[in-house]
């Protein structure tokens, strides 16, 4: 069904028109993750439309030492939304139109791709359908750019038969086998990845508990503490990994494979030395075995930027499945 939009936006009329029944070759998508081009006229992009856009699109991400926006993002007017630019992977169309709408389509020009659409029949409609959608907005970009990069990067991962841990625990992650092992004792497990700026870590273990009211901040902080003290030493003597002190993890409940669990997004440092950045914790209560799952990953990487960091770690920790 064609949608009857204003001339600067005509752009949208090969998406709305198209038919869902035609079989058509599209070609392979660009864009790396984390990536979003917006295709709107530069009047709005420069005005109170394009502030409230920027005010979502960059808003930081939470858990990371330095503000990092959670996109980076190219702006293009519809007149110059060319063959070169329908090929990206994540499009966000916004503009004016006959009525306010808002839509996703799925592999309109390439794929694989996402495009959402949001539109107001004046600047006013339209940012209040940009406001009213912004938590939807971000979350299908997100999920979707998670999916493609947890197939790409858990492609080629070690088989649960070689893992001590996951063999005893009765649950499994899918590990690169760009990851090394350091330790797996049958109770815990220590995979990294080193690259020429720093380095990539994946811890896993169980924590034995006595209800599921062990499943708080205060506790979670505790139990890391403790591993890191235990597990993962600093490169000096009485240094070890702990919660940064300083910086209050960031908590929220979410659905982790139908499972509930808590995500905790915080910094660690190693206790008397200069070492530190970003970590992302996954913690599920077991009731049947009275005890906590934990997963986690987190990354050195000194000078550099860290969301990708992060973004590759929770594709990793999202391949959790408990038997």
């Amino acid at each position: 069904m064609v949608k009857k939009i204003l001339l600067s936006f005509i752009v949208f009329l090969a998406i709305t028109s198209c038919n869902k029944n035609e079989a058509v070759t599209l070609v392979d998508s660009t864009g790396r993750i984390n990536h979003l081009l917006v295709v709107m006229t530069d009047e709005s992009w420069q005005g109170e439309v394009g502030d409230t856009l920027r005010s979502i699109l960059a808003e930081p991400l939470v858990g990371l030492p330095q503000d990092e926006a959670q996109f980076y993002v190219n702006q293009v007017t519809p007149n110059n939304f060319t063959k070169l630019f329908k090929n990206n992977r994540n499009i966000l169309f916004v503009g004016i139109g006959d009525k306010e709408d808002f839509y996703i389509n799925h592999n309109v020009y390439a794929a694989p791709q996402t495009t959402i659409t949001v539109l107001g029949k004046e600047k006013t409609d339209l940012i209040q359908n940009i406001e009213l959608h912004k938590k939807e907005i971000i979350e299908v970009y997100k999920k979707r750019d998670l999916a493609l990069y947890q197939k790409k990067i858990t492609n080629k991962h070690w088989k649960t038969s070689n893992i001590e841990t996951f063999k005893r625990s009765g649950f499994n992650l899918r590990i690169p086998k760009t990851y090394n092992k350091i330790e797996d004792t049958g109770d815990f497990l220590w995979y990294k990845y080193p690259f020429t700026k720093g380095q990539l870590n994946i811890l896993a273990y169980t924590v034995p508990v006595t209800s599921k009211a062990d499943l708080n901040i205060e506790n979670l902080i505790k139990i890391r503490d403790s591993i890191g003290r235990i597990h993962i030493p600093g490169q000096f003597e009485n240094t070890f990994l702990i919660t940064e002190p300083l910086y209050k993890p960031i908590t929220k409940n979410i659905d982790l494979n139908s499972k509930e669990a808590i995500e905790t997004r915080g910094l660690w440092i190693v206790k008397n030395d200069f070492m530190g950045g970003p970590f992302l914790n996954y913690s599920i209560y077991d009731k049947t075995n009275n005890r906590l799952i934990i997963v986690e990953g987190f990354s050195y990487s000194p000078s550099t930027k860290k969301r990708d960091f992060v973004f590759e770690l929770e594709a990793i920790l999202k391949t959790l499945t408990i038997d």
